[in-house]
Formats: structure tokens, C-alpha cells, sequence
């Protein structure tokens, strides 16, 4: 018995061990890709910075090597997320064979809205966060002390909010997903709600820097989102057992 209990471990080991592999390989694709554009991507990925920045200031680096690791770094950035539907897709498909074969139709639909949502949230930190968060920032500067944001600063800034915000995005699939297992139900969702957005605050406060725009901008999308994950949930969640009777003998 111990023998037949350890073999289903050691293979769900194995398996866990080719999708990182998997994931790995698709990040370095992408990392290679990348980096023949990391001057172009920088300069994309600062334009929000440099659009409310003073006529004839810029950005600086500090260290000699400073430059040469941050376009290392947003290559390393850009392949994880031109990775993102490989590793969304493992992921989901590392988790399936734990799913009903109902549930695993939902596999297909559920891995290219992650990868839409996710998209979809660095998108929405990028064009709506990034410029209103840069000018909050810049306007403590006054003629006697100049802003001189560096590149290594920036990125490692950007970074972490375009990742914040796309993960937070995938919050409706999620919970959805979870309603449809049966998991949690619209009713629970509805009644939890306070504690829900009081964490999403928390959360916020977590993953953003320590300023109270940037906290507000994160968690106003979340209590957002938690009220379409009720919609989601209520419209797939799990059917009642009668339902699904029914819903077999039909088939």
C-alpha cells in the first residue's frame, strides 16, 4: 500500500517538475526575443514616466553597470510576459486531472481569458495607474529639489506594479472557477463582502509603494472585480444536485 500511495505522489512530482521546465524554456524564448528590442521596450515601458516629467530633465544611472543590467531586466520582463499564456496553460492543465470532465471543457475558455485579464490589468497599471501615480509623485518637486529618477529604480517600480496588476486582474476567473468546483457560492461572496474589500486594502497597501494614491487605484479595481467574481459566480457556480441529475440523465 505504501509503495501504491508513493507512486501517484512521485508522478504528480514529475509532472510539476516538466511544466516548470516547460515555463522555464518559454520565459527564455521570450527573454532571447526580447532582447534585441530592450532599448525600445525601456523606452516604451518609461514613456508614462517621461510624458510628466519636465522639458529637459531624464532619467540616470548611478552605477557603471547599472544601464547594462536594466535592459537585462526588461527583456527578463517582457519574456515573462510574452511566456504568460504557456504558463497560465500549464498551470491550469497541472490542475486538471483533479477536475471533473465537465470541468476540464472549461480548461480552453479559462486559459485564454487568463491570459486576457492578465494582459488586460498590466494594461490598465500602465495607461491609467502609471500616469496619474507619476504625476502625484513629481509634484513634490520644487525649484530648489529636482527629481532624478533612476533607470534601475524605475524598473524595478514598474515592474512589480504591472505584475501586481495583472495577477490581481485574473480575480474573476478565480472565483469563478472556485463557484463552479463549489467552493464558495455568490450568497458567501455577497455576505463576506466587507471583509473582502477591508482585504483588498491590506493587499493593496501590500504590493503598492507606501503612498495612498497608488493603494486607492489598486484596491478600487479590486472591489470592482470582486463585484463582477459575484456576477461569475452566481451565473456558473455549481448547480444544485437536483440540476445535475437532470442535466446527466439528458446527455
Amino acid at each position: 500500500m505504501d509503495a501504491e500511495d508513493k507512486i501517484p505522489f512521485t508522478a504528480h512530482l514529475e509532472e510539476l517538475r516538466q511544466r516548470l521546465i516547460v515555463c522555464f524554456i518559454a520565459v527564455g524564448v521570450g527573454f532571447v526575443l526580447a532582447y534585441g528590442f530592450k532599448e525600445k521596450l525601456f523606452q516604451i515601458l518609461t514613456r508614462p514616466l517621461i510624458s510628466v516629467m519636465q522639458t529637459g530633465d531624464s532619467m540616470i544611472f548611478t552605477g557603471l553597470p547599472e544601464a547594462f543590467f536594466t535592459y537585462l531586466k526588461v527583456a527578463f520582463l517582457a519574456g515573462i510576459m510574452l511566456a504568460a499564456p504557456v504558463i497560465i496553460y500549464q498551470f491550469w492543465m497541472f490542475v486538471a486531472p483533479g477536475l471533473y470532465h465537465k470541468e476540464k471543457r472549461l480548461l480552453v475558455p479559462i486559459v485564454l481569458l487568463s491570459t486576457v485579464f492578465f494582459v488586460g490589468g498590466a494594461l490598465f497599471g500602465y495607461f491609467i495607474v502609471f500616469p496619474f501615480g507619476f504625476k502625484f509623485f513629481l509634484g513634490f518637486a520644487t525649484d530648489s529639489i529636482r527629481p532624478l529618477p533612476s533607470m534601475k529604480e524605475y524598473l524595478s517600480f514598474a515592474a512589480k506594479l504591472l505584475l501586481a496588476f495583472g495577477l490581481v486582474f485574473e480575480l474573476p476567473l478565480v472565483i469563478t472557477f472556485l463557484a463552479r468546483l463549489g467552493l464558495v457560492s455568490a450568497d458567501f461572496l455577497k455576505k463576506n463582502r466587507k471583509y473582502a474589500l477591508l482585504l483588498f486594502f491590506v493587499f493593496a497597501a501590500i504590493l503598492t509603494p507606501p503612498d495612498v494614491v497608488t493603494q486607492i487605484m489598486m484596491a478600487l479595481p479590486l472591489m470592482a472585480l470582486y463585484e463582477v467574481s459575484i456576477v461569475g459566480a452566481r451565473i456558473f457556480g455549481k448547480k444544485h444536485v437536483v440540476e445535475e441529475v437532470v442535466e446527466e440523465a439528458a446527455e
